[in-house]
C-alpha cells in the first residue's frame, strides 16, 4: 500500500474520489477508514525503530496522502450543509498522532543522523503542524464543536520541542478561548480541560522551561489585544504558568531518591489544585503524598494527608462521585460510607504515630455518627474501646519530644521551591541537630554550611552556589482554650511540641559596659519569632516560614522568664517522680543541687544584686511591678524545692546520704533567707488538682453500700526495693467517720521542729494507739451482730498529692470479696522522712466491676487473695491507723466477717506507730447514714 500511494500523483487522488460518484456516504466511509488505518499503522510501528529509512519513507508517503485527503475535507465537508464532525475529528487525531510519533522526534537521534534526516526529508512535524493550524482556522463557526475535546490533542502538539512549530500552534489556544467566550461568555470548559491535560502531559515527560516562557508570552500578547479577554485571559495565563512551574519541579524530582523533595513538590501541586478548586486533581496528588509518607513511616503526616480528603466529604447519603473513590480499597457508594472508612484508616495512622489526642478527636466525631445516625452499636463499642486505650496511652506512655530546626536555603543553586526560603523542620525521634545537618548536607553535597544564625546578605542570596543555614528553634506552647485551669504535665507536654505554628530562637546580646561581678545586669535577649504557613505536624514534616519578627527582652524580663522556667522544671520533674517511682534519681539530684547550692552561677543572688538595689529602682521606676513579680517567683521556688528534696530523701541511696544531708542544710539556709525577705508561699489547691492526675493505680477512693462489700482497712506503704520502707504507712487507705462540722488538723515543720512538739506527739500517739487496739478488738469480736439497716461506707485512699507512685510488686493491701486486713511492716527507718509541702487531698470514684488497684484487677484479687504476713507482735499493725478517730467504734461489721477468725491478741502492748513529721490536713471520709 505504501508503494502504491508513493506512485500516486495529485490527479490520481482526485480521480480516486471521483470513482465514488455522487454517493457522499461512500466518500465519508472511505476517508474514515483510511484515517483509522493510517493511525493504527503509525501507532503500532510496522517496522522496527532502527529501520530509519523505511520509517521515514512510510511517513513521507502518509504525509502526502493526509494532505491530499485534507483538501477533500475542505472542499466537500466544510460547509454548513455537508459538515461531518466525526470525519474532521478523525483527521485531527490522525494528524496529531502522526506529528507526535516516536520516529519523528529528531531530538532523540544523534546529531549526525538528525542532520541526514533533515537534509533528505525535512522536519515533517513542522509540515503537518502548520497544516493542522490551517485546518483549524478553516473550521470557522464549527470550531466550538471541537471544544473541549480537541484541547488535549492540540496541547500534545504544542508541547513538541520545536520552536517554530510551537510559535505557530500556541495561538490556537487563544482562538479556542475566544470561540468559547463568544458562545458562552466564558472559557471555563477550555480552562478545565487544559489544566487536566497539562498535568498528564508534563508528568509524562513533555514540556520544558522554554514552552512555559513561549506560552506566557504568546497568549498574553493575544489576550491584551482583545477587548473582553484582556483581564480574564491574563489571569488564566498566569494560572497555567504557575501550574507549569510546579509540575516541572515535580517531574524533575519525581524519580529522585530524596523523598522529601518529592513531598515538597507534591504539596506545591496539590495546594495549587486546591486554590483553583480542581477537586479531582487535588485528591489525586493527596494520595501520591500519602503513599510517600507511608514509605517513610511518617504515619502522622499520612493521617493528616488523608484527613484533607475526608474533609471534602459529608456525613450524608449523597452518591459518591467517581473521582472521590480513587483507591480500590474503598468500597463505598455514599459519601458517608467513604468518610467512615477514611476516618478508620486515619485513626489507625494517628495511633501508629502516637498522636492519640488527634485520634480521640476524630473518634468522638465518628462515635456520634455510630450512636445517633447509623445506630451501629457494635462499631461504637469497638471505637470506644480504642478511645479508652488512647486516653490510657496519653497518661502512661512516654513519647519522645522531637526537636525543631530552622533551615535556610540560600543561593541560586537550589531548586525554585527551596531557593532563598526558610523552613521549620520537625526532627525525627531522638534526632540531634548534628545528625539532622548531616542528613541535609547528604541531599545537597555541593552546599556550604553557614557558620552564623543571622540572615545572609544579597551577595549570598544572588550567588550561584548553595548555602545552608541550620539551627535549633524552640516551639512556642499554644494551649487549647479547654485547658482553662492547671493540668498534668503528661497531658500538657503533647502541646509543647505539637499543634505549634510559632517558633523562637533566642540570642544573648550585651548592652553597655560589661560588669565582671554580675553579667546578668546588662544581658539582653534578642529573640526571633518564626511563624510557619501551617501548624506542625501536618501534611509535611516541615513548612515554609511565612513571617519573621524580632523582639528584645530586657535583663529583668529575662530574669523573670528564667525563674519561671526553673520553677516549672522543678515542678515537672517532681511530677515525673510521683508518676514513676522507678525513675533514676540523678537528674533530680543535679537539678536540686544546682539551685540550692549554686557554687558556679550564684543562683538568684545575681538577680538581687542586679535589680533589687535602690539605684536600679531609682533608675527604672517603671519596673516596680516586674521586680515584685520576680520576688514572688523566688518565693514560690521554696515550696517546689521542698517537695523535690522530700522525694530525693526518700529515694536517695545510703552512699549518697551525705550529699543529701548537705543539700538539706543548704536548703534550710536558703528557705530561711527567702521566707524572711520575700514571704512564705504554700502550694494552692489548684496545684493539688493538677497533681492528682497520676496513673489510675495511684489514687483510688471507693464508695459502695456496706451490705454489699466487706469493710476493709488497708495500708499501702511505699516500700523501697531493698525492703526498707521509704514512707510511713499511715499514708494508706484509712477508714474514718464523717463527722459534721469537725475538722482534724495537725501541722508541723520538719526543718523547724522542737522538743516540746516531740513530747506532745509521743503522748498523743500512745493515747491513739490504745484506741486503735480497742477498735481492732471490737471489729473482730462483733461477729454476731447482724446488719439491720443499709449503710454506706466510704473507703478512701488518702495520699499526699506529691507522693511517688508505688510499684505493683510493693502493693500489699488489696480489696477482695472476703474481709481481710492487709498490712505493711512498720518502717522505723523512715521516721525522718521530710514532709510534703502540700495538703493531702481525697479523690473519690465509684467502684466498678472491673476495678483495678495498682494494676491488679479485683477479679484477680478475689481469686488469689494475698496471704497475711506473719505477725510477731502487734507492732506489725502499728502503722495501720494514724488518727485517733480513724475507725468509728459504732461501725457494724459485715456478714463476711463471720467466716474470718479474729487475730490472736498480742501479749505485749503495741508500741506507738512510727514517728512522722509530715504536715497533715483534715481528711473527710467515713460513714454516711
Amino acid at each position: 500500500m505504501t508503494a502504491i500511494l508513493r506512485q500516486m500523483e495529485d490527479y490520481h487522488y482526485a480521480h480516486l474520489i471521483k470513482t465514488f460518484g455522487k454517493m457522499r456516504s461512500d466518500v465519508v466511509d472511505f476517508l474514515m477508514e483510511t484515517f483509522i488505518m493510517f493511525k493504527n499503522l503509525i501507532g503500532k510501528n510496522v517496522y522496527p525503530f532502527d529501520w530509519v529509512i523505511m520509517n521515514m519513507m512510510q511517513n513521507k508517503v502518509f504525509l502526502r496522502a493526509i494532505n491530499q485527503y485534507a483538501d477533500m475535507l475542505n472542499k466537500k465537508f466544510l460547509d454548513q450543509a455537508n459538515f461531518e464532525l466525526q470525519l474532521w475529528n478523525n483527521y485531527f487525531h490522525l494528524a496529531v498522532a502522526f506529528l507526535t510519533q516516536e520516529s519523528l522526534q529528531l531530538e532523540n537521534f544523534s546529531s549526525a543522523k538528525r542532520a541526514k534526516i533533515l537534509n533528505k526529508y525535512g522536519d515533517m512535524r513542522r509540515q503537518i503542524g502548520f497544516e493542522i493550524r490551517d485546518m483549524w482556522y478553516n473550521l470557522g463557526q464549527h470550531k466550538i464543536k471541537f471544544i473541549p475535546e480537541m484541547v488535549g490533542p492540540m496541547l500534545e502538539m504544542t508541547l513538541i520541542p520545536e520552536t517554530e512549530l510551537r510559535k505557530a500552534t500556541i495561538p490556537i489556544f487563544f482562538d479556542m478561548m475566544q470561540c468559547e467566550f463568544h458562545s458562552t461568555r466564558s472559557f471555563q470548559m477550555f480552562e478545565n480541560e487544559i489544566i487536566t491535560k497539562l498535568d498528564h502531559e508534563v508528568e509524562g515527560g513533555r514540556g520544558d522551561e522554554q514552552y512555559k516562557v513561549l506560552f506566557d508570552k504568546i497568549l498574553l500578547e493575544h489576550c491584551r489585544k482583545h477587548k473582553y479577554l484582556a483581564k480574564s485571559g491574563e489571569t488564566f495565563v498566569k494560572l497555567v504558568v504557575r501550574l507549569m512551574e510546579r509540575l516541572l519541579d515535580y517531574r524533575t524530582i519525581m524519580h529522585d531518591e530524596n523523598k522529601e523533595n518529592r513531598m515538597s513538590c507534591t504539596v506545591n501541586v496539590l495546594n495549587f489544585y486546591k486554590e483553583i478548586e480542581r477537586e479531582e486533581m487535588y485528591i489525586r496528588y493527596l494520595y501520591k503524598l500519602c503513599d510517600l509518607h507511608k514509605e517513610c513511616d511518617n504515619y502522622t503526616e499520612a493521617a493528616y494527608t488523608l484527613l484533607l480528603h475526608a474533609k471534602l466529604l459529608k456525613w450524608s447519603e449523597e452518591a459518591c462521585a467517581a473521582h472521590l473513590t480513587q483507591r480500590d480499597g474503598y468500597q463505598a457508594t455514599t459519601q458517608g460510607q467513604l468518610k467512615d472508612q477514611l476516618y478508620q484508616e486515619i485513626i489507625h495512622y494517628f495511633d501508629k504515630g502516637k498522636m492519640w489526642e488527634e485520634a480521640i478527636a476524630l473518634g468522638k466525631e465518628l462515635a456520634e455518627q455510630y450512636e445517633n445516625e447509623m445506630f451501629d452499636y457494635e462499631q461504637l463499642s469497638e471505637l470506644l474501646k480504642k478511645q479508652a486505650q488512647f486516653y490510657e496511652n496519653i497518661v502512661k506512655v512516654i513519647r519522645p519530644k522531637p526537636d525543631y530546626f530552622a533551615v535556610g536555603y540560600y543561593g541560586q543553586g537550589f531548586p525554585t521551591f527551596l531557593r532563598n526560603k526558610v523552613f521549620i523542620y520537625r526532627g525525627k525521634e531522638y534526632e540531634r541537630r548534628e545528625d539532622f545537618e548531616a542528613r541535609l548536607l547528604t541531599q545537597f553535597p555541593n552546599a556550604e554550611k553557614m557558620k552564623t544564625t543571622s540572615p545572609p546578605g544579597d551577595d549570598i542570596k544572588n550567588s550561584t552556589g548553595q548555602y545552608i543555614q541550620c539551627f535549633t528553634v524552640k516551639p512556642k506552647l499554644d494551649l487549647p482554650p479547654k485547658f482553662h485551669k492547671p493540668v498534668s504535665e503528661q497531658i500538657v507536654s503533647f502541646y509543647r511540641v505539637n499543634e505549634v505554628q510559632r517558633f523562637e530562637y533566642s540570642r544573648p546580646v550585651r548592652k553597655g559596659e560589661k560588669n565582671p561581678d554580675n553579667e546578668f545586669a546588662n544581658m539582653w535577649i534578642e529573640r526571633t519569632i518564626y511563624v510557619t504557613a501551617y501548624k506542625l505536624p501536618g501534611i509535611l514534616r516541615w513548612f515554609e516560614v511565612k513571617s519573621v519578627f524580632m523582639v528584645e527582652i530586657s535583663p529583668l524580663e529575662n530574669a523573670i522568664e528564667t525563674m519561671q522556667l526553673t520553677n516549672d522544671k522543678i515542678n515537672n520533674m517532681v511530677q515525673q517522680h510521683l508518676n514513676d517511682a522507678d525513675l533514676p534519681i540523678n537528674p533530680l539530684s543535679m537539678l536540686l543541687n544546682g539551685i540550692v547550692d549554686p557554687a558556679v552561677m550564684g543562683g538568684f543572688t545575681n538577680y538581687e544584686k542586679a535589680f533589687f538595689t535602690e539605684k536600679y529602682m531609682y533608675d527604672h521606676p517603671e519596673d516596680q511591678e516586674k521586680i515584685e513579680k520576680l520576688k514572688d517567683l523566688i518565693a514560690w521556688q521554696i515550696p517546689f524545692l521542698s517537695e523535690g528534696i522530700r522525694i530525693h530523701g526518700e529515694k536517695v541511696t545510703e552512699a549518697l546520704r551525705p550529699f543529701h544531708e548537705r543539700m538539706e542544710a543548704c536548703f534550710k539556709q536558703l528557705k530561711e533567707k527567702v521566707e524572711k525577705q520575700y514571704g512564705i508561699r504554700t502550694i494552692p489547691s489548684s496545684l493539688d488538682d493538677r497533681r492528682g492526675s497520676r496513673p489510675r493505680s495511684m489514687v483510688r477512693s471507693f464508695t459502695m453500700p456496706s451490705s454489699s462489700r466487706p469493710l476493709s482497712v488497708a495500708s499501702v506503704s511505699s516500700v523501697s526495693s531493698d525492703s526498707t520502707p521509704s514512707r510511713p504507712g499511715s499514708d494508706g487507705f484509712v477508714l474514718e467517720p464523717l463527722l459534721p462540722k469537725k475538722m482534724h488538723s495537725r501541722s508541723q515543720d520538719k526543718l523547724d521542729k522542737d522538743d516540746l512538739d516531740k513530747d506532745k506527739k509521743e503522748k498523743k500517739k500512745e493515747k491513739r494507739n490504745s484506741k486503735h487496739q480497742e477498735i481492732f478488738d471490737k471489729e473482730f469480736k462483733s461477729t454476731d451482730i447482724s446488719l439491720q439497716q443499709s449503710e454506706a461506707v466510704i473507703l478512701s485512699e488518702t495520699i499526699s498529692p506529691l507522693r511517688p507512685q508505688r510499684p505493683k510488686s510493693q502493693v500489699i493491701s488489696v480489696i477482695a470479696s472476703e474481709r481481710r486486713f492487709s498490712v505493711s511492716p512498720s518502717p522505723p527507718a523512715s521516721q525522718s522522712t521530710p514532709p510534703p509541702v502540700t495538703p493531702r487531698t481525697k479523690l473519690s470514684f465509684s467502684l466498678q466491676s472491673n476495678l483495678e488497684l495498682n494494676g491488679v484487677s479485683s477479679l484477680e484479687m478475689a481469686d488469689i487473695p494475698p496471704p497475711l504476713p506473719l505477725k510477731g507482735s502487734m507492732a506489725d499493725y502499728g502503722n495501720l491507723m494514724e488518727n485517733q478517730e480513724l475507725i468509728s467504734p459504732t461501725t457494724p461489721p459485715t456478714t463476711h466477717q463471720r467466716h474470718l477468725p479474729p487475730p490472736l491478741p498480742s501479749k505485749t502492748p503495741p508500741p506507738p506507730p512510727p514517728k512522722t513529721t509530715r504536715k497533715q490536713t483534715s481528711v473527710d471520709s467515713g460513714i454516711v447514714q
